[in-house]
């Protein structure tokens, strides 16, 4: 990953690992109950972690959470009872947003956009900025694969699947190490050696676009 690191658009990126668990009611979008962050930064040829977010969402009352959802993630309708409505979570999240330019990094990041999507009126800085997939790199790296999805690209890496597999942050957390490890290959294979490389092949605008806050904060990462 080292020639990744020498292009000065790369070296200068904050990279967002960012998960959502959700509900998805019928007839409706897609509604949050779990967000998580990890924010890394190129250092000495690879990805250092400089900060990190996790929160419970609490769904609007009208979207129960099923045993479905249950059994899919373990987040009973008693955990979300007490947490933060998505508005407030994710203004708390973008709040943090103050050191940019950033890249949101997701594994099938049309679905992150677009939860990110709804929620534009409270995240502008994160609704406004550009998402690489690590599917669209993993197609690159490793065309044939027969599989992109992540438990597929864990196995293929060796990587041990985390306790609470499908719970936010366990999953930003193996996304992360995929990510390390698809830029490296993707170096070494010729496929990029700089930002707009990147972007060329995984690439994903903005879902939709808002203006950043005009006031500062403290910044997390």
């Amino acid at each position: 990953m080292e020639q990744l690191t020498r292009d000065p658009r790369f070296a200068e990126l904050t990279l967002l690992v960012v998960d959502f668990e959700a509900l998805t009611p019928a007839g409706r979008p897609a509604e949050p109950i779990e967000v998580a962050v990890l924010a890394l930064r190129p250092v000495g040829g690879g990805l250092v972690e400089v900060g990190r977010f996790e929160a419970l969402i609490r769904p609007p009352a009208d979207v129960p959470v099923t045993a479905s959802d249950v059994r899919q993630t373990g987040i009973t309708a008693k955990l979300l009872a007490h947490a933060a409505p998505a508005a407030e979570v994710m203004a708390r999240l973008d709040a943090h947003l103050t050191g940019p330019p950033y890249r949101i990094v997701a594994h099938h990041a049309a679905t992150e956009a677009g939860l990110i999507a709804h929620q534009a009126a409270h995240c502008p800085v994160l609704a406004g900025t550009r998402l690489l997939d690590t599917i669209r790199l993993a197609k690159a790296v490793l065309p044939g694969l027969g599989s992109y999805r992540l438990d597929a690209l864990l196995g293929h890496y060796g990587i041990p699947r985390p306790v609470g597999r499908h719970r936010a942050m366990p999953d930003v957390e193996v996304t992360a190490r995929v990510l390390a490890r698809l830029l490296s290959d993707g170096c070494t294979a010729g496929r990029w050696h700089t930002l707009l490389g990147l972007d060329a092949v995984a690439g994903r605008p903005p879902k939709r676009f808002a203006a950043p806050p005009a006031t500062e904060q403290d910044a997390l990462f």
